[in-house]
């Protein structure tokens, strides 16, 4: 059965992580991240790698993670038998995909586990994300959201914020029209969990569907958000095969600058890029490559004044 741990446990644990390694003298050069003797938090200790390329590095720390360092204030964190079954770069992001053995990982051990390989990977340059799966299905957290790729703001301290707190945003979202040939801006003001991403939450915003009758939703019933992360201006969208079920009846540029346009009205976020089950070689539908990234387009937009709902409350557990 899959260990899952909830937000307050990796919260608390992620925050110690942090200010037991604040605690630690920092050398200069690179660290790796292993387990503290006591097994509360993650240490870094000096690195020396001894290649330049991206995958060699990788390769070196998940050996080095699974193997006791020399320093015994620290003991290895990837246990011996947790198995990888294959490590990838696409050029910004690492994917790690684990076998079965990972879901035997006590929850500490688990999130604890991760983050030193987040943090002694994200080291890398030409690295900003990593991505874990397990026999290539993406890990999930207590709420049976997806963990979504882990970058350096996935350890950033908020002391400000209360855990589950509510919060309330106002976001532009854009819908079809009737006839499916252009797009209708939404208005939308939201009460949702702080825990959540602004791109994540205007992506499911946007799967909720319009709120004024005659438009359409773009994403299809049943589709589900993978992974979703913005980094340096670009937002990584990865949803599942679900997305393919298009309704035909709406233009595939519609579809695709629906999200493309409501994603961008963040001020983060400046490009989208989308891909199906991680995978960015096919198209959007027949015309729109999935490798591309893609700008805010108004000239799909319906020559009429946008439409405001007020008050939206988020039901879902995020």
């Amino acid at each position: 059965m899959k260990k899952r741990v909830s937000f307050l446990l990796v919260l608390i644990l992620v925050l110690a992580m942090l200010c037991g390694c604040g605690q630690e003298e920092q050398n200069d050069g690179m660290q790796l991240y292993y387990m503290n003797i006591e097994g509360t938090k993650i240490i870094p200790i000096s690195h020396e790698f001894s290649s330049e390329d991206v995958m060699e590095c990788v390769n070196e720390i998940l050996a080095c993670l699974q193997s006791e360092p020399e320093d015994t204030s620290a003991k290895q964190i990837i246990p011996d038998y947790i198995v990888v079954n294959n490590c990838s770069y696409n050029g910004y992001m690492v994917s790690i995909d684990f076998g079965d053995s990972y879901f035997d990982l006590g929850a500490i051990d688990e999130v604890l586990m991760r983050a030193a390989i987040v943090q002694s990977i994200l080291q890398i340059e030409g690295v900003t994300g990593i991505s874990f799966t397990v026999n290539m299905k993406p890990i999930m957290d207590a709420s049976g959201s997806y963990v979504g790729v882990m970058n350096k703001e996935s350890f950033v301290e908020n002391p400000g914020k209360q855990i589950n707190s509510s919060a309330k945003t106002t976001l532009t979202l854009y819908f079809a029209s009737s006839d499916g040939t252009y797009l209708v801006k939404e208005t939308r003001t939201v009460h949702y969990s702080s825990n959540i991403s602004m791109d994540k939450l205007v992506l499911e915003q946007l799967m909720e569907g319009p709120k004024k009758s005659g438009l359409q939703g773009t994403i299809p019933t049943g589709t589900s958000i993978i992974t979703i992360s913005t980094v340096d201006g670009v937002c990584y969208v990865n949803l599942d095969s679900g997305f393919q079920n298009q309704n035909n009846e709406i233009t595939e540029q519609v579809v695709l600058y629906s999200i493309v346009n409501s994603l961008t009205e963040l001020s983060d976020v400046d490009k989208v890029q989308l891909s199906i089950n991680g995978s960015s070689s096919g198209k959007c539908r027949y015309d729109y490559d999935l490798s591309v990234m893609y700008e805010m387009n108004e000239n799909l937009l319906q020559a009429q004044e946008s439409i405001v709902i007020e008050d939206t409350e988020v039901t879902k557990g995020k």
